[in-house]
């Protein structure tokens, strides 16, 4: 096996682990639908934050609201999930071709990888971390797991569009 053949592979491995990984985040989301919504019902309404805090005019009390934004978040999920399996699924049958065909297969992926790094960037670190307060509570406060996943969806971002060899594998 030729080391531009053993990268590509090691790409494609990386994206449909990712693919996975959604797809167990979406399962979960639907089947264990409360114990997430829990999680948004409680950063919209602020009620863990510090006491007295300034920022209390932001909450939203409305389940209606709190059930609109976990909808998003689930088919947020689920979007980024299709264009990963999709696009894993094509990478993988150009493995073997030119640099030039497994480059151009790539679109999917690095949509994929983008919109889940969004999420977590904007939906959880921007939106619930800063203007909800996340970062004060301690019990409903996903910042530092939204962290990580923003930074393991940008080190395969970074990766897959790194060049590929010019070599036929």
């Amino acid at each position: 096996m030729s080391a531009g053949f053993a990268v590509r592979l090691s790409k494609c491995a990386l994206v449909l682990a990712i693919a996975f990984f959604y797809t167990l985040v979406f399962f979960n989301n639907v089947t264990d639908y409360d114990s997430n919504y829990q999680f948004v019902h409680h950063v919209l309404q602020m009620d863990s934050t510090f006491p007295g805090n300034r920022g209390m005019w932001r909450a939203i009390n409305s389940p209606v609201i709190h059930t609109a934004f976990y909808l998003s978040i689930i088919c947020w999920e689920f979007t980024t999930g299709v264009l990963l399996w999709v696009g894993g699924v094509k990478l993988a049958l150009a493995a073997r071709g030119t640099a030039v065909e497994f480059a151009r297969k790539k679109g999917l992926v690095v949509a994929g990888l983008t919109l889940g790094m969004l999420l977590w960037f904007i939906a959880f670190l921007s939106v619930g971390g800063e203007w909800f307060l996340m970062w004060q509570s301690k019990q409903w406060n996903g910042q530092d797991a939204a962290f990580r996943l923003f930074v393991v969806l940008g080190l395969v971002l970074l990766y897959v569009t790194s060049p590929e060899p010019a070599e036929n594998v």
